[in-house]
């Protein structure tokens, strides 16, 4: 019966172009509105590494100034000082842990002829591989010992890889990083989180970076930083070493604690860390050291924009009104039928059978209108991408999970609507259609 309801559902739609296709428009431009701003929405609120992201914490110490509240009040600050970043290292409490910050080097190709060009950089530890489950093309990730003997050793990624090598396995050649050489040691595999959870300070959306070295090398050569550096006191004295014996916080703190029992050791270590502190004259605010899982950590930093929520619900208001518009032409096209109902009801069609008629015939309508709306869609995340440019380039693209949810949200929707135009349709006599007739 459901392929007998399914041909005249397509009968009745195409002896109706004019209408049918009024629903259907008005159905897809609801669905390719509403799901633009899902479809960003849901980029930026997923979970960028499922398999653990209830095992990677990130640390906060507030060692701010008790008199002096940062842009989030008395909140701790979102990344650490040099000094609480380097104990924490040398403590080793976690399973895992590193300490990273982002930096911009210039790379100089050995080809004859080829310029030197700007790459991201990210300066952190030999546990961040294994840590954020990166994969590798060629080669792995640096060992401890170069972490501590100053090794001048690179990850590349696979861009990079590419433009510098060729896409050959480089492991064991050389680049040259600001004048220095160093050894390739592993090419990472495709690596693009969304949102780029490791580092939201400087910028959840954001490409990773291109470029891997350790970080105390980065360190001991003075190699330029990029992004957010927050002092409540200037440093006491002048140069890169008073620099780093500050207040200023700029360094992003990660650890990996496997179940309940290590994240509750670590915290009691953190605030015997803190207290400890407290006695040299630091941390001068109460103890409000935190510890955050990805996804608690996401809510935290806010990544999904309040303006970007305001959206979604003005886009499913529109969607409301398109369905609305359905609802209207549906009701004026079934009740326009009221013959042939009539006629089907005396020769003995049920009124559910009607109704299951009409509810498929307005499931085709959102069928269509979702295959429209997914086109409308892409429309408008090109649009997105092209009024932003390079800075939502990770939030808009569609996946599978967004087709099927655009193509079931246009059924639904049409079913809905379908409702009350198909209960009002099934309601009809067959008496006073026959007499009419």
């Amino acid at each position: 019966m459901f392929s007998y309801y399914l041909k005249l559902g397509w009968l009745s739609i195409r002896r109706n172009p004019l209408l049918s296709t009024l629903m259907i428009a008005a159905i897809a431009i609801g669905i390719g509105a509403s799901m633009t701003t899902i479809t960003v929405n849901y980029v930026m609120s997923s979970n960028p590494i499922p398999q653990k992201s209830d095992q990677l914490f990130y640390v906060q110490l507030d060692s701010w100034d008790a008199n002096n509240p940062d842009d989030d009040g008395f909140e701790p600050p979102d990344q650490m000082t040099y000094i609480d970043a380097m104990a924490l290292m040398k403590a080793g409490k976690a399973y895992r842990q590193i300490a990273s910050n982002r930096s911009g080097l210039v790379l100089e190709p050995q080809g004859e002829g080829e310029r030197p060009f700007n790459v991201d950089t990210r300066n952190t530890w030999s546990d961040f591989f294994p840590m954020f489950d990166l994969r590798f093309i060629y080669g792995s990730g640096w060992d401890d010992s170069a972490d501590y003997n100053l090794e001048r050793v690179v990850v590349l990624s696979k861009e990079i890889n590419e433009k510098v090598f060729g896409g050959e396995d480089s492991v064991g050649r050389s680049v040259r990083l600001n004048g220095m050489d160093f050894q390739v040691v592993g090419v990472m595999d495709e690596f693009l989180p969304v949102p780029k959870f490791y580092d939201v300070t400087n910028g959840a959306f954001n490409a990773p970076e291109e470029i891997f070295i350790p970080f105390n090398v980065a360190v001991e050569y003075e190699l330029p930083r990029n992004g957010n550096t927050n002092c409540w006191k200037s440093p006491e004295g002048e140069g890169f070493e008073a620099f780093l014996n500050s207040e200023c916080a700029w360094i992003q703190f990660w650890a990996e604690l496997r179940d309940n029992n290590e994240k509750q050791e670590y915290m009691a270590w953190l605030n015997a860390y803190a207290e400890q502190q407290k006695e040299f004259g630091r941390f001068p605010r109460p103890l409000n050291n935190q510890l955050s899982d990805v996804m608690e950590w996401m809510e935290i930093q806010e990544v999904v924009d309040d303006d970007a929520q305001v959206m979604l619900g003005l886009s499913m208001l529109f969607l409301l009104v398109c369905l609305l518009n359905t609802i209207g032409l549906l009701l004026a096209k079934f009740l326009g039928k009221s013959g042939d109902i009539g006629l089907r009801r005396a020769l003995g069609a049920s009124r559910s059978s009607l109704f299951i008629q009409h509810m498929i015939e307005s499931g085709l309508i959102g069928l269509g209108g979702g295959v429209i709306g997914l086109g409308l869609t892409w429309l408008g995340l090109r649009g997105i991408e092209m009024l932003f440019g390079d800075s939502v380039e990770n939030l808009v693209g569609l996946d599978w999970t967004m087709v099927l949810t655009a193509i079931g949200l246009a059924i639904i929707s049409a079913l809905l609507a379908g409702l009350y135009p198909t209960w009002r349709a099934c309601q009809i006599t067959p008496a006073s259609q026959l007499k009419i007739q």
